[in-house]
């Protein structure tokens, strides 16, 4: 079982707590993690500067911080993953890119996720390889391709 829970701290974030959750759990399911507790929480630029600030000593503002809190790779215990994204940053992004917020903030969902699942974007092919998979899920999910639609649109 995949278990999600989501906190908003920005209360105009664009997306719905049930959406959020099937998108954790499909993304899981393709990736063969059964058990997992996974936590969004969705935050403003204030609240995330200060996260990323506090755990990986950058000032700047951010789209998502993952976290995984697993004891290590055990495997008969669940995952135990953390996610925060950046609400406030989604909004303003979907508007410039032309799409919506919900598909903004669900592409930091999926990069967060994607990250704990052994995705990287440290080099150029990296992130390449990790934007294609996070536009093959967003497209199955019924967004498109939202990072790589957008970088075109440029």
């Amino acid at each position: 079982m995949v278990a999600v829970d989501v906190t908003k701290h920005f209360a105009d974030a664009p997306a719905t707590t049930d959406k959020l959750r099937t998108l954790v759990r499909t993304v899981c399911k393709r990736f063969g993690v059964s058990r997992a507790v996974v936590g969004i929480g969705i935050v403003g630029d204030a609240e995330m500067r200060e996260l990323n600030s506090k755990h990986l000593n950058r000032r700047e503002n951010t789209d998502c911080l993952s976290f995984d809190l697993s004891d290590g790779p055990e495997p008969d215990k669940p995952r135990i993953i953390d996610l925060v994204v950046n609400g406030e940053l989604a909004m303003r992004e979907a508007t410039r890119r032309g799409h919506s917020g919900e598909a903004e903030l669900s592409l930091y969902v999926v990069h967060g996720l994607l990250h704990q699942l052994g995705f990287d974007d440290a080099t150029a092919e990296q992130a390449r390889r990790m934007h294609h998979v996070e536009d093959e899920i967003l497209r199955d999910f019924g967004y498109g391709s939202v990072y790589n639609a957008a970088r075109r649109r440029k």
